[in-house]
């Protein structure tokens, strides 16, 4: 087989080529070309993929993508039906954006930042003890990500729901289903989003969903910046219905110098580095999937496109 590697944003894709050639020394992989000629692979291996990906690749068959998000894929220009979309299911991401949620969970249900303030004042001044229950986490999205997020936030013991479209349950957290939305989120008052970005959860963080939370919610996406209504989060935070929020994804990104929310001190922007690839063990998931189809064996992970993820 024959595979290539195409992305428009990887800084280092030499390497990538490297550590996928070094998994598959039986196949060959190589860099994408966009000057040269049209190209005979098999399999491409992308993140953020190039528009002319399928003009100079037209054999391509499969798409391994670096990421669990495949909204980027599915937008590519001349993407073919039989071309099968094979999403990344974890890659060291899971533990990430759990540990990502969990410190900022913790800064708000303990108190942290007041406390760094009240060094800056040189003042010894306890806080109250922490009581869980007030603060309970709702993670939108049951896949392999929100599992982990529930269930790092269930090992602290913090009450936790997970919500999904098909309301598959996670252990150490009460699931709610669909059509279970308003239970969902008027149990919730730390609002983690981990969805797919779909024509059906695009806005879905808008004033319709955070004025349904707990009073004095705090907002958490790891997902994708077009699940956020910009407007409405500022909103929201000035009405004192949302007390902060955590943001690691956008809708342009790099966010512009000029956006609101880097001077906003109700928000914490970070420049999407919840969930990163790991090399190492997403080459040895990608390596095991191609192997898997050369066998003519059935692998995990394949994109339903009428789902979209």
């Amino acid at each position: 087989m024959e595979i290539v590697f195409a992305s428009r944003h990887e800084s280092s894709p030499h390497a990538w080529v490297h550590a996928l050639q070094q998994a598959l020394p039986e196949h060959r992989v190589r860099l994408w070309d966009a000057e040269g000629p049209a190209g005979q692979a098999d399999a491409a291996v992308v993140w953020a993929p190039p528009a002319g990906l399928f003009a100079r690749e037209p054999r391509l068959k499969y798409l391994f993508n670096l990421g669990a998000g495949v909204d980027a894929l599915l937008t590519l220009p001349g993407l073919p039906d039989a071309v099968t979309l094979v999403r990344m299911e974890d890659g060291g991401m899971a533990v990430q954006m759990a540990e990502y949620v969990l410190h900022y969970l913790i800064r708000q249900s303990r108190d942290l930042g007041r406390y760094a303030g009240f060094q800056a004042q040189a003042a010894w001044r306890p806080l109250d003890d922490i009581e869980r229950e007030a603060w309970p986490v709702g993670v939108m999205g049951a896949g392999v990500m929100g599992a982990r997020v529930a269930q790092a936030c269930a090992a602290l013991e913090y009450p936790v729901a997970v919500w999904s479209r098909s309301g598959r349950e996670v252990a150490g957290a009460q699931a709610y289903g669909q059509a279970q939305l308003p239970q969902f989120l008027a149990r919730t008052r730390v609002l983690v989003n981990v969805l797919p970005l779909t024509d059906d959860t695009r806005g879905i963080l808008c004033r319709a969903t955070f004025e349904q939370l707990r009073p004095d919610a705090y907002v958490i996406n790891i997902a994708r910046g077009e699940h956020l209504v910009a407007a409405d989060l500022l909103a929201c935070l000035d009405s004192g219905r949302v007390r902060g929020a955590a943001l690691d994804a956008f809708e342009q990104e790099p966010l512009p110098p000029s956006h609101p929310f880097w001077a906003d001190r109700r928000i914490e922007v970070t420049p999407h580095i919840a969930g990163a690839s790991l090399m190492g063990l997403t080459v040895q998931q990608i390596a095991g999937k191609v192997r898997a189809v050369v066998r003519g064996e059935p692998i995990t992970g394949v994109v339903d496109r009428a789902r979209q993820y």
